[in-house]
């Protein structure tokens, strides 16, 4: 592995490190300012929490579900659809389809962040904001990745390739958590009912996961049925051979 290659895996380190202790360093002058606040009632946050805040919260999840939780999940299963792909029209469908979906997942979430930006109280005391502003900078630089992407055949596509991956498993995987944990925040600032949407959240990603998993044995089972007829057809020309050795 060369120089710039090391240094390359070295920096996407320390971003994604950075990204992921930022949220922690918060200051606890913040945190004391808070201490009021978090001891007065659910009771009391629902009577002061407006219409207007309520929507915002909604649509706050509403775009980070469709981005993280839908359109970054489908972009993956796409491109993982490729893989297997030998018709050069549908490789490019399926590449468009995963850079597609990609970018306007990476849209909506920024629209997400700028929304909990400017409208909400973010002092970073529970696990939903902190892990939303890493996600928000490991989206950012999952996108830089994807632009300097190296042709194929370069020395450092194999490393890239490596980057690209990590970071888009880690995205999805942490966004589709942070959507739980989101809806959890959601059902304690509102005592909304939430049982319902964590329900079809959950059959939706168990279906993109059991699609992802089953292309993966697809060609393997479409072999096996070519195998097994080989084997019946071998078979039956064998028999074919011991019935016509028996009547000479």
């Amino acid at each position: 592995m060369g120089i710039q290659q090391k240094k390359f895996i070295s920096f996407l380190f320390q971003a994604c490190l950075f990204l992921f202790l930022f949220p922690l360093l918060s200051t606890s002058q913040d945190h004391k300012d808070t201490i009021s606040i978090s001891h007065s009632t659910n009771k009391d946050n629902h009577i002061k929490m407006s219409s207007r805040l309520q929507f915002e919260i909604t649509l706050h999840g509403f775009l980070l579900w469709a981005s993280m939780g839908f359109l970054m999940p489908i972009g993956i299963l796409a491109i993982r659809l490729s893989n297997r792909e030998e018709n050069p029209r549908w490789l490019r469908i399926l590449f468009y389809v995963h850079t597609i979906f990609q970018m306007v997942g990476v849209l909506l979430a920024t629209a997400g962040a700028i929304m909990s930006i400017k409208n909400f109280n973010n002092l970073f005391n529970n696990n939903h904001q902190r892990l939303g502003v890493a996600l928000y900078g490991v989206i950012w630089l999952q996108v830089l990745v994807g632009i300097f992407r190296p042709q194929r055949g370069s020395k450092r596509r194999s490393v890239w390739f490596f980057a690209h991956w990590i970071l888009g498993t880690a995205v999805t995987f942490l966004g589709v958590l942070n959507v739980y944990i989101g809806l959890a925040a959601y059902h304690e600032k509102t005592s909304k009912g939430i049982t319902t949407w964590n329900i079809l959240f959950t059959i939706q990603i168990s279906l993109i996961v059991f699609f992802y998993l089953f292309q993966e044995k697809w060609v393997y089972i479409q072999k096996q049925s070519v195998i097994l007829s080989n084997e019946e057809n071998v078979q039956n020309e064998k028999k074919e051979i011991v019935l016509k050795g028996e009547t000479c």
